[in-house]
């Protein structure tokens, strides 16, 4: 069930209608129903992983409580790595498996041995990066005594499992969720309506932008040794706005529906296009993961304290870590060894915190400075995103090096009898758009709100049409 579905275009309206109307006299039915709903909700894709939804609640619900009970520390010890490594023990079972499996025999091959390796022929249960990492931190968490465990069941249960981040977060924090888990909800017209506002803007980045991209950046892709440097340059540019398009539309409509229950989520995207170094860029996308890596592993590992060396290592093993949470493939982890390699001038020249501000642009010579700066960080991601797209790192320096070689910036028809920079005009107004939009969540409130709320129907009509890429792309991470 796809948030832009007809399906959960039903399902919504239903348990919004049950929650506030039938179930709204306590905060455990509201929280019962809202368990309920997202049980529902995850047995759509595939009712067989539920187990797993399940287990992994009961088990950290029970070794927190566990945790906490415990009187010394060969006993906390026990539960909290108890929960760790079944937790990710399931995670790698299912998602890197076949990978290590694989890899290991091709490392065999290469000095002459031959093995033949029992691989798992199943598909990878949706939304189990995020909701292993939403049971993690609660359990660290309780481990260093940041938080007591929580003993009411249903409210532990709706903290993992709330339908609306379910399957592709934002990875969530027991100590922003719970407390608001824990109380009860009072009907929020405004709040509500911000909520409707923020889904909208969502849908309109997945469906007009991030799909419109997808039917461009896979016909070249897909095709690239048939493309000039032109095409594969928008190729690039276009999957930049496609992957932005589609997993901030989907962190849009998480957050505004959660609004719609009186639940308010991290938020997960800042604008990062819009990042001057690849330090901001890392503050502003993907919100939730990048913090969650540097509160849980790169603190604790020491952070940027001690010596070059160490702060190198540390943020190697972020990036790393990030790249391979993404996929069990070698092109994610190249893709997180080279934004380390971006970021490593900037923690050098201890340059990696100097754009905390919102950026901002004058009729002046900085100004030149700030686009300029704002231009090559966007570059330098495109290229990135070129490993995340493809399937083999060869692929993608085959990709690079056409590029790059080509020399032929002519125009040229793709297969789907369009020309490749049709779109250009409706990036530049998404561009725009999300420029004066900057210090706001999304663009739809405010003054003539109900004009754009206009245009942005008649933007998913137009657009609606010839979508045809309902899935979101972080569904398979």
């Amino acid at each position: 069930m796809f948030f832009n579905s007809l399906s959960f275009a039903l399902f919504l309206p239903v348990v919004f209608v049950l929650y506030w109307f039938v179930f709204h006299k306590t905060k455990t039915t509201q929280n019962a129903l809202l368990i309920v709903a997202s049980y529902y909700f995850y047995s759509c894709w595939n009712w067989h992983f539920l187990f797993l939804l399940v287990f992994s609640t009961f088990l950290d619900y029970y070794t927190g409580i566990q945790i906490e009970k415990s009187t010394n520390e060969k006993s906390r010890k026990f539960w909290f790595w108890l929960s760790v490594s079944v937790n990710l023990g399931f995670l790698a079972l299912f998602k890197y498996y076949n990978f290590f499996a694989v890899s290991f025999t091709e490392m065999l091959a290469t000095i002459g041995l031959q093995a033949n390796p029992l691989l798992i022929q199943v598909i990878l249960p949706v939304g189990i990066s995020f909701y292993t990492f939403h049971g993690l931190s609660y359990v660290i968490d309780i481990y260093l005594k940041r938080i007591k465990a929580e003993h009411h069941f249903i409210d532990y249960s709706l903290f993992v499992s709330y339908f609306p981040l379910l399957v592709a977060g934002p990875i969530e924090r027991a100590t922003h969720l719970l407390p608001q888990v824990k109380l009860k909800r009072i009907f929020d017209f405004e709040k509500a309506k911000m909520g409707l506002y923020q889904i909208i803007w969502g849908l309109v980045k997945k469906v007009v932008i991030a799909d419109t991209c997808a039917t461009y950046s896979n016909a070249i892709f897909d095709h690239y040794t048939n493309m000039n440097s032109l095409s594969l340059l928008l190729g690039a540019v276009f999957f930049a706005f496609q992957i932005y398009g589609d997993f901030s539309g989907y962190s849009d409509m998480a957050l505004g529906m959660s609004k719609l229950f009186g639940i308010d989520l991290l938020r997960n995207f800042n604008f990062p296009y819009f990042s001057r170094d690849i330090a901001e860029f890392w503050r502003r996308w993907h919100i939730s993961l990048s913090s969650w890596f540097r509160d849980y592993v790169y603190i604790p590992l020491g952070g940027s304290k001690g010596s070059k060396a160490k702060q190198i290592r540390n943020v190697f093993i972020i990036f790393l870590l990030s790249g391979f949470w993404h996929g069990a493939n070698w092109t994610y982890i190249f893709w997180g060894g080279l934004n380390a390699m971006y970021f490593l001038p900037l923690l050098l020249f201890n340059k990696n915190r100097s754009n905390l501000d919102t950026v901002a642009l004058r009729w002046n010579y900085s100004s030149i400075k700030v686009i300029f700066q704002m231009l090559f960080t966007f570059a330098i991601t495109c290229l990135a995103w070129v490993f995340f797209r493809v399937k083999t790192i060869t692929l993608a320096f085959d990709y690079l090096k056409k590029l790059v070689t080509n020399g032929n910036f002519s125009t040229q028809f793709l297969d789907n009898e369009r020309y490749n920079y049709e779109i250009l005009p409706l990036l530049l107004i998404f561009i725009f758009i999300e420029w004066h939009s900057r210090t706001k969540i999304e663009p739809i409130s405010g003054r003539y709100s109900w004009m754009k709320l206009g245009l942005c129907f008649l933007a998913l009509a137009a657009f609606g049409v010839y979508s045809d890429y309902k899935s979101f792309i972080y569904f398979q991470f």
